[in-house]
């Protein structure tokens, strides 16, 4: 059984254009004479792989705590493209996924610097998927994302957003994201991995 950490180091993680960065302090270490180590972490929600949660961006959706276990533990694709992902590709995507597994077309990870375009995202939606997976820092463009993100938050889905899947061939896994359970939180890190089936 071979399993893919997909996740990036947390302290030394990309950074969304403007979020902080996440930081490590020390708070008690035993070469100080303490009797353990202790840190206290300061980040950003956002920061590294993380999730978004539907109140990212929609007012009423749902928090980090309120997310199904079951959108982000699963049967995953992982499907590999460049560029921008129109409607087209993202039925492509889709079909693709469901032959080779239905439930596993329902979490989709898209491999490579890909876009997920307004029209891919209202495709994705319509096809009930639940849980959309991308190597950028953000679903949709870096300098416009909010239009994606509200189709998708608002079609209930979940942004698993900061994979690193270059190790990882096209295909069907088992997904374990779970964000940290965070009341009444827009987003969550998460250790993402992929275990071969």
């Amino acid at each position: 059984m071979k399993i893919y950490d997909i996740s990036q180091e947390l302290l030394s993680c990309a950074v969304y254009p403007g979020d902080p960065a996440p930081r490590a302090d020390r708070i008690c270490s035993i070469d100080r004479g303490d009797v353990c180590n202790l840190t206290a972490l300061s980040l950003c929600a956002h920061n590294g792989t993380h999730l978004d949660a539907p109140y990212h961006f929609i007012r009423d959706g749902r928090t980090v705590e309120a997310i199904p276990l079951s959108s982000t533990v699963g049967l995953a694709f992982v499907f590999e493209c460049e560029g921008e992902i129109s409607g087209e590709d993202a039925a492509e995507i889709v079909e693709t996924a469901r032959r080779a597994s239905p439930e596993a077309a329902r979490r989709i990870l898209i491999k490579g610097r890909a876009t997920v375009t307004l029209a891919a995202a209202e495709r994705l939606a319509a096809e009930g998927v639940l849980l959309v997976g991308v190597e950028s820092q953000t679903v949709g463009p870096e300098d416009a994302p909010m239009a994606v993100h509200k189709v998708l938050l608002g079609a209930d889905a979940v942004l698993l957003e900061g994979v690193r899947l270059g190790e990882v061939p096209s295909g069907v896994y088992l997904l374990s994201a779970p964000p940290i359970s965070v009341a009444g939180g827009d987003g969550a890190p998460c250790r993402a991995i992929l275990i071969e089936l």
